[in-house]
């Protein structure tokens, strides 16, 4: 059994609060022992970057899925990571490790739904994700859309509704944030049929605001408001502190308000 909680996540009896955790110079030196040969890094390896799955499981936690099962699922991908990582690349290892862990995840997801998606969506959509996940692996960059359309000789319009209609669904009574008051659930969010106006002049200046962020700012507010990302996910992915994190957030609805109220 899986717990996750704030301090503690037990998993069928490992108390993970003592897992240890490497650093950057531990994680090179054992990537370096592994090239050389070393059948023990690689363990070491793996058994050191378990609570980077445990981070990505939380996302997933109010699911009715066994929890043992997607944190099995979640440590296929960061084995391939660990296989696949090059040290040449210049990137941090979570940055690299975080995309396959979701992919397989994601993966074991969608083979599981209860939603029925057609045949030729569904294996262009694996055409998709397969093509990125190798080139991901090969240069450690993401393969954009139009890219991905150019190679499998498709409209980048089908490349896209291929991957939405891979996306888990969403309950409208999903949190979609929380400040530490009143939470927003995701049918806040919603379009009322009763009114169909819309304020376009808000989000034109909002939109505008945006664009013209920083580039960091710009990711930090997309991966928090859009993608329901927390702040330790994001400062794991570009590879900067939490507390970089928050800072440029504050930064980024600062300068939003700026051009917007």
């Amino acid at each position: 059994m899986i717990i996750i909680a704030k301090h503690k996540v037990d998993i069928t009896g490992i108390n993970t609060s003592e897992i240890n955790v490497l650093n950057e110079d531990e994680k090179k030196e054992l990537f370096i022992k592994l090239k050389n040969g070393d059948k023990f890094a690689r363990d070491k390896l793996a058994e050191g970057n378990l609570k980077l799955v445990l981070s990505i499981l939380k996302r997933y936690q109010n699911r009715t899925d066994n929890m043992d099962d997607l944190f099995q699922i979640g440590c296929v991908g960061l084995m391939k990571a660990i296989d696949n990582f090059d040290l040449s690349h210049n990137v941090r290892f979570s940055t690299y490790a975080v995309p396959l862990i979701l992919g397989e995840i994601r993966r074991y997801l969608r083979d599981n739904s209860n939603l029925r998606i057609s045949r030729s969506i569904k294996d262009l959509a694996y055409k998709i994700l397969k093509l990125k996940e190798e080139h991901f692996m090969t240069t450690g960059h993401e393969l954009s859309n139009d890219a991905v359309a150019k190679k499998l000789g498709v409209d980048e319009i089908d490349v896209i509704i291929a991957l939405d209609a891979m996306r888990d669904p969403v309950s409208m009574f999903e949190p979609i944030y929380n400040d530490g008051g009143d939470t927003i659930y995701l049918e806040d969010q919603l379009e009322s049929k009763k009114d169909k106006s819309t304020n376009w002049d808000l989000v034109i200046s909002l939109t505008d605001a945006i664009d013209e962020l920083k580039e960091k700012e710009k990711r930090i507010i997309t991966d928090r408001y859009l993608f329901g990302k927390t702040q330790m996910e994001i400062a794991e992915e570009i590879g900067i502190s939490q507390a970089q994190v928050s800072r440029l957030e504050k930064g980024g609805i600062e300068n939003i308000k700026k051009k917007v109220l």
